[in-house]
């Protein structure tokens, strides 16, 4: 690494492994380096928060960001993914067909949630649709020694759910919008409450007791954190 994480106001989770809190909506981006690629987790709300986000990730590493993963498709974590030309592109499956034919509504809802509609227009104009698909699990090689397994747990928070666990001491998690710590999690139009505690189930299963969880929005959490907002979604919505 050329800087520290923290020269660029990113927080170290381990080794090779780091995230930022976007501004605006507190919205969690994460870098995981390997010794041939880097895997970006989210790209922002903007292509302007994109590029932001690719300048760090070249200072911090000497390189570009080889691999994406797109947590799930709210425009608050896909809209910088055009920034990035060249990474691969994963999401869960229906993920590129949802952002292929959802461009408008995707325009729509980030204006209606404060995104500039110029910066809105000029993001959905260039949007970039996974060109990997998801169906279950995926492990991604970076080199150097370090996967990063991608697991499909969705339908939840949204229809199309895609987490990644780093494994290390400890193991990192990262939940997109499935764990929220900064407010109460978020169940939109396209969220599955029905499918939301058993989603957390996997997601506890694939880190353990001992893993760091990286919410979608808010500070770092462990399992205990996620387990009990499993059963607060499991007495909201109804279901075991």
């Amino acid at each position: 690494m050329n800087a520290s994480w923290e020269e660029f106001g990113w927080e170290r989770l381990g080794n090779g492994v780091g995230r930022r809190r976007l501004p605006g909506w507190d919205a969690t981006v994460a870098l995981v380096l390997g010794a041939e690629g880097t895997l970006l987790f989210d790209t922002g709300s903007t292509l302007r928060e994109g590029v932001e986000i690719r300048t760090q990730a070249q200072a911090l590493t000497g390189r570009r960001v080889t691999h994406i993963a797109l947590s799930h498709p709210h425009f608050d974590h896909v809209l910088g993914t055009a920034a990035f030309a060249g990474a691969e592109v994963y999401g869960a499956a229906g993920t590129a067909a949802l952002l292929a034919g959802g461009a408008d509504e995707l325009h729509a809802d980030a204006v209606r949630q404060g995104v500039p509609e110029e910066d809105a227009t000029q993001a959905v104009d260039v949007l970039v649709a996974p060109h990997h698909q998801v169906c279950d699990e995926w492990t991604l090689d970076l080199g150097g020694g370090r996967q990063v397994l991608l697991a499909n747990v969705g339908p939840a928070h949204s229809g199309h759910d895609l987490v990644a666990l780093v494994p290390g001491s400890p193991a990192v998690v990262l939940c997109g919008d499935l764990v929220e710590e900064s407010g109460e999690p978020q169940a939109g139009p396209d969220a599955i409450p029905a499918r939301w505690p058993a989603a957390l189930d996997r997601l506890l299963a694939l880190g353990g007791e001992d893993a760091v969880y990286v919410p979608g929005h808010g500070a770092v959490v462990d399992a205990a954190f996620v387990r009990a907002q499993r059963d607060r979604l499991s007495a909201a919505f109804g279901v075991s």
